[in-house]
């Protein structure tokens, strides 16, 4: 079913972009009796080829980022800095303050995925394309932060919170803070 409603947005992109950047350009282009004047019609072209030449770039950036072995940021953080939503890490003691440290990202889906959460905002049910877009948003800046805190020389982060903000459209942001702390064992 996944693959399914895949097929189905990209062919809603295919189809969009395939209007603006193929059949506005082929009737302005092809018209007996232009609307437009030259200029308007050269600035039209200019416009959509900037367009879709930030698209394909972005396109290839991402498919070079898949294929060139990056994985994705795991689901928790690879290293040994206790992480703690209280103030203190039951068990150990806190033997110093480092400061604050933080994590950040922005994270956005491509218009196909949004276009499937927008059908299922009118069926109901799980938005499951933004659910795993905050996941990786919220791995990445947990991982940014750790990175940070690991730099300080820290054994844990305290009082972890996460805060979140839409940012334009379907694109999030996500902060992630605590203050790191050296442990006794």
């Amino acid at each position: 079913m996944k693959i399914l409603r895949q097929i189905g947005s990209l062919a809603f992109v295919l189809g969009l972009f395939t209007a603006v950047f193929a059949g506005l350009p082929w009737y302005v282009v092809v018209s007996e009796d232009p609307a437009a004047p030259w200029w308007l019609r050269t600035a039209v072209f200019c416009l959509l080829g900037g367009i879709l030449v930030v698209l394909a770039t972005l396109a290839v950036e991402q498919w070079l980022g898949r294929t060139s072995g990056e994985a994705p940021a795991p689901a928790e953080p690879s290293s040994k800095v206790l992480l703690m939503n209280s103030a203190d890490i039951p068990g150990r003691e806190i033997t110093g303050s480092l400061g604050l440290v933080q994590g950040h990202t922005v994270y956005a889906i491509w218009l196909g995925k949004d276009l499937s959460a927008l059908v299922r905002l009118i069926l109901g049910g799980e938005l499951t394309e933004y659910t795993e877009m905050m996941g990786r948003a919220r791995a990445a800046a947990t991982n940014r932060m750790v990175a940070q805190a690991a730099q300080l020389g820290a054994d844990g982060i305290v009082n972890v919170r996460y805060m979140t903000t839409s940012v334009v459209g379907s694109a999030a942001e996500l902060l992630v803070y605590g203050t790191a702390v050296r442990l006794r064992d």
